[in-house]
């Protein structure tokens, strides 16, 4: 009970945190949300800083559950090289698709980006936040995928695929038809993987044809 007590206070603040920005919302605004006493939630939490920092485990944990579910290698420092090399192409597609839909869909993670969109330009925090999960963090990791199987450009293909997905966080949010908006971005994402699945061809052929003593 007192976990899903927990659960509960992290969805009512990190709503808030999105509609009004973290440095807005007070516990009072948090405790009034949730219809309990101020006294009540800091036998809780006992701040707003210690709710952010448990808000960001539970992106952290349902990151590394995503990346297991669609058979993806975790984002680490040191990467996976191996594991990089050996992600076939479709499941990439699939794995970019649940990831929008995570950001856009999914009331958690769709408040936690809201959230970082309104504070990045306020806090050193939330600005370290937004870039690792919506902007240079999503951008390397496709740039190290791509960077393992010897593409050519691999950040600039990263940019393409990733670049066009981040445009249509903000397109989405504010359509009306956002099952237009899904169907322009699942035809970018399919023509992008079908030439990217050409590329892995020619790139893995060349590197067979390749004297060992150079490869």
């Amino acid at each position: 009970m007192a976990r899903d007590t927990k659960e509960r206070i992290l969805e009512a603040a990190l709503e808030l945190f999105a509609q009004s920005g973290y440095l807005g919302t007070s516990m009072s605004d948090i405790a009034a949300r949730l219809g309990i006493t101020k006294a009540a939630l800091y036998k809780h939490y006992t701040g707003k800083q210690e709710i952010l920092d448990s808000i960001v485990t539970y992106m952290s944990e349902m990151d590394h559950q995503r990346a297991a579910e669609y058979d993806m290698p975790d984002a680490e420092p040191d990467g996976f090289a191996e594991a990089y090399l050996h992600t076939p192409i479709d499941k990439i597609r699939a794995y970019s698709t649940a990831q929008f839909d995570h950001w856009t869909k999914e009331p958690f993670p769709a408040n936690f980006r809201k959230m970082l969109t309104l504070e990045q330009f306020r806090s050193e925090e939330m600005s370290r936040l937004y870039q690792q999960y919506l902007v240079s963090g999503p951008l390397g990791y496709l740039t190290d995928l791509f960077g393992a199987r010897n593409l050519p450009d691999a950040a600039e293909r990263a940019a393409m695929l990733y670049g066009a997905m981040f445009l249509f966080y903000g397109v989405y949010d504010g359509a009306g038809d956002k099952k237009a908006v899904l169907e322009l971005l699942c035809g970018h994402i399919d023509r992008f993987i079908s030439r990217m699945t050409g590329l892995c061809r020619y790139a893995n052929a060349s590197i067979s044809r390749t004297p060992r003593a150079w490869q």
